[in-house]
């Protein structure tokens, strides 16, 4: 897929470009945004220019990992990264995909990560088809999951030893969001379990 863009009220999602290397390796010095996602620790100048040259734009190309950049309109300054990725079950009957993110420290409390995780998951459903949206982050990682709450997401409870961090396996929370969350319409019906009184 050719890489796009997304706007909402306060921001822009865009593809990152070169010149976008010296503010994610600024952002990427914050020791949680390692912590809690993949991003490699110490973070250099060179992992940021590969990322933004090599990884981004393979991941769009290859319909594997769509990343974007995300900043403020008001005065543009680098927010964080929203991507999507196991897109592979985009083109299986599960029409499935995991959403992933990361907010500059600078930037965090205002809302930006949520609002940008909203019009992302909602082209999802739309344009690509997904019909689940997942989430899933270290247990304990307050951060992503009051985010993923805002957006709509719905708990479902803990996997056991889903993260390997520093050579130790630990615990994840996991959520789902599907369309009829939002409103939206889906192909496929859904028969939920019934609850059980």
């Amino acid at each position: 897929m050719d890489p796009i863009e997304l706007t909402t009220e306060r921001l822009l999602l865009r593809p990152f470009a070169p010149s976008d290397a010296d503010a994610v390796h600024a952002a990427c010095q914050d020791p949680d945004i390692p912590r809690y996602t993949s991003v490699p620790s110490p973070y250099t100048p060179e992992d940021a220019r590969t990322f933004i040259e090599e990884t981004c734009p393979a991941g769009w190309r290859d319909d594997t990992l769509y990343t974007w950049a995300v900043f403020t309109r008001e005065d543009g300054r680098l927010a964080g990264s929203m991507c999507l990725v196991r897109l592979a079950q985009l083109r299986s009957p599960e029409h499935q995909a995991e959403l992933g993110y990361w907010t500059a420290k600078e930037q965090r409390g205002r809302g930006y990560t949520a609002e940008a995780a909203g019009a992302v998951v909602r082209w999802a459903f739309g344009t690509l088809g997904v019909e689940r949206m997942e989430w899933y982050a270290e247990a304990g990682n307050e951060g992503s999951r009051a985010v993923a709450l805002k957006v709509g997401f719905r708990m479902e409870g803990v996997m056991r030893s889903k993260i390997v961090y520093a050579g130790t396996r630990r615990d994840a929370w996991t959520g789902s969001l599907l369309p009829s969350d939002l409103g939206l319409p889906t192909t496929a019906p859904y028969l939920p379990f019934p609850e059980r009184g």
